[in-house]
């Protein structure tokens, strides 16, 4: 099974980020927006693992030691820059400690032989992407110009209190995630 870490997001900003897509998806009708029910900040994608793996990553995952923090949802973008797209993103800040706590994942993970992450991390919520066929970025090229720059949407803020270790199966309609177990901050 593909599985990954991440946190999970609040129900009101969760409605939120839907209300955006809904009022910026005919900017981009072509592209294939993700489900606000499937949103999360990823902190860890580890990939295929048979049920001994997973039952070794859960115990790695067991020992992570972090305090609660919290996460604001400030501005949307592109990866990899404005005028080529080929994803559209809502940005995630959550001070020092998100990238402190996918630090330590990641180093926790990789003792155990899961290779570490080469990218500096930048947490963000995938909206839409466009894909790597060639001529992608063309999906979203209505998009930037439709979206006001000083138009800064604030989607919330959450305290992450906890992150989990998720099942990713990929469907017709899209990919669906199952929470298999959950990790507590600050205990």
């Amino acid at each position: 099974m593909r599985i990954f870490v991440a946190l999970d997001i609040p129900e009101e900003i969760r409605t939120r980020l839907g209300e955006y897509i809904e009022r910026v998806r005919h900017l981009a009708p072509d592209a294939p927006w993700v489900k606000p029910e499937s949103l999360h900040v990823t902190l860890k994608f580890i990939g295929e693992a048979k049920d001994a793996r997973v039952e070794e990553v859960k115990n790695v995952l067991k020992q992570i030691k972090a305090q609660p923090f919290d996460v604001t949802f400030p501005d949307v973008g592109f990866f990899p820059n404005h005028n080529s797209g080929r994803v559209f993103w809502a940005g995630v800040d959550g001070g020092e400690a998100l990238p402190e706590l996918a630090g330590s994942i990641d180093q926790a993970l990789e003792k155990i032989g899961i290779e570490a992450e080469k990218r500096a991390y930048h947490p963000h919520l995938t909206l839409a992407r466009a894909g790597t066929r060639s001529g992608a970025y063309q999906v979203f090229k209505q998009l930037p110009r439709g979206i006001d720059p000083e138009e800064h949407p604030q989607f919330g803020t959450m305290t992450a209190r906890e992150f989990f270790l998720y099942k990713s199966e990929l469907l017709r309609g899209g990919a669906r995630y199952t929470k298999l177990e959950r990790f507590p901050l600050g205990e």
